[in-house]
């Protein structure tokens, strides 16, 4: 709660600008998972590219990032588009299908990234993507980020790379429908 401020500043949308982000991915009246939105970074401008006839979950595991988000977006016409949902320990809480699912510089924290994914794989639609960034810098070596999406891939994700970002490992999980066997 307290880093909430450094993570909504000019710097960083010099650095890692959401529309530029996330363009390629959204479109107007799709539904939206921000999984770890913190204080709704991410979720704001997705709120926006979404239109009026789509919509954004926004989750999170902290309380005070969700009332954040509300804050931000009480009395304008995003409060009808983004919906605030509280992660618990073991589970995202959400079960609406979406449509693309990003996780910004989270799945390092999760405890079961198997469980994890199999969850977010549960709530996309057949052919929903999932943005997945983690940061490179005293976090996350390439080693580790290989053997998450190793993990995402045993979830049944296929993957693929995603456009490089500043400071960031980055890759596009799609969800595949396995076979009946």
């Amino acid at each position: 709660m307290e880093l909430a401020p450094s993570l909504d500043n000019r710097i960083r949308r010099w650095i890692q600008n959401p529309n530029a982000i996330l363009r390629p991915y959204i479109n107007p009246g799709m539904t939206i998972l921000d999984v770890g939105c913190g204080p709704g970074y991410f979720s704001i401008e997705m709120a926006t590219m979404v239109g009026p006839s789509g919509k954004v979950i926004s989750a999170d595991l902290q309380e005070g990032m969700l009332r954040q988000v509300v804050a931000k977006i009480k009395g304008t016409d995003l409060e009808s588009r983004i919906r605030c949902v509280q992660c618990g320990k073991d589970s995202i809480n959400v079960t609406e299908p979406v449509d693309f699912a990003l996780a910004f510089y989270v799945v390092h924290e999760v405890p079961d990234k198997l469980s994890f994914f199999r969850q977010v794989k549960n709530i996309l639609k057949p052919s929903g993507k999932f943005l997945l960034v983690e940061p490179k810098l005293f976090h996350v070596s390439r080693k580790e980020f290989e053997q998450t999406t190793g993990i995402a891939a045993q979830a049944g994700f296929s993957i693929s790379p995603a456009r490089k970002l500043m400071l960031s490992w980055s890759a596009l999980l799609e969800n595949t429908v396995r076979p009946a066997e």
